[in-house]
């Protein structure tokens, strides 16, 4: 069982690859704190929370907030997670995968351990420092998150393989694989979804200029960890928020607008 919610139903708010970018991400809560039906929408986290941006920590941070606020939360395994905890050993991972290594030089990392307040690289002092929760839930995200009309996977899926040998794999995420292709594949997200796919699969991991609807998939990574914004995106309306523009809509048929403030407060902390 994962460490969070794997199976959901119900409206959706989808946040894409935040990348310790929390200025980004409170505004986007502002904007989820406005709809009039946010206490029976779940907030899903598409993956990739850390690394690149300028507060790992405090994204994390937020996510826990969040959760203590709100009973439908939930968090996608990004590759960036997986390689992080794999770095601090804390996947059950053979010896021989070098996520230590490939984690401090190749994924942006400076700014992850500085928002724990330890030097880069040391893994020990890192370990020491990241909150107990931080590192139990992270250690543990699941591959997919299931929904009865979508699915979520943080990179997508191979088109050329079945869907439901693929959703078995997720379900049993097999951590002996150094680059799970659902996390870490940018073709999958190229191509579209597998040809038998059910349901559309919405995903993150590639940045686009704008929340993509195309081959079966949404892609709801617009840079947020590369001078983005931060969107998130709306189930089933398909309408997106973004940390800097006002609600638009992409091809669905959008509500009326909610009011501007909530009559009490559900986001506490801003």
């Amino acid at each position: 069982m994962a460490s969070v919610p794997q199976r959901i139903d119900g409206p959706v708010a989808v946040i894409g690859d935040v990348h310790g970018q929390t200025a980004k991400l409170k505004q986007i809560i502002g904007q989820l704190a406005r709809l009039p039906d946010i206490q029976k929408r779940w907030i899903l986290f598409i993956g990739d929370m850390v690394d690149r941006g300028p507060d790992s920590a405090g994204a994390v941070r937020i996510f826990f907030e969040l959760q203590s606020q709100h009973d439908k939360v939930t968090w996608l395994c990004g590759n960036h997670e997986f390689a992080m905890m794999g770095a601090l050993g804390l996947l059950p991972a053979p010896p021989y995968l070098d996520f230590a290594g490939r984690w401090i030089q190749n994924y942006n990392s400076e700014s992850t351990f500085a928002s724990y307040g330890v030097p880069h690289g040391d893994l020990d002092a890192l370990k020491t420092a990241m909150p107990e929760t931080h590192k139990r839930v992270m250690a543990d995200l699941p591959w997919c998150i299931e929904h009865p009309d979508f699915l979520f996977v943080h990179a997508g899926m191979d088109r050329n393989l079945p869907f439901d040998t693929q959703l078995r794999i997720l379900r049993q995420r097999d951590y002996t694989l150094s680059n799970p292709p659902w996390l870490y594949s940018k073709d999958f997200v190229l191509l579209g979804a597998p040809m038998d796919a059910p349901v559309p699969l919405i995903v993150g991991h590639v940045p686009v200029p704008q929340v993509q609807f195309a081959q079966g998939m949404v892609n709801v990574d617009t840079g947020a960890g590369a001078d983005g914004e931060l969107s998130c995106l709306l189930l089933p309306e398909g309408e997106v928020l973004q940390s800097q523009s006002v609600r638009r809509p992409q091809g669905f048929s959008a509500p009326p607008p909610p009011p501007r403030r909530p009559a009490q407060p559900w986001w506490k902390l801003w």
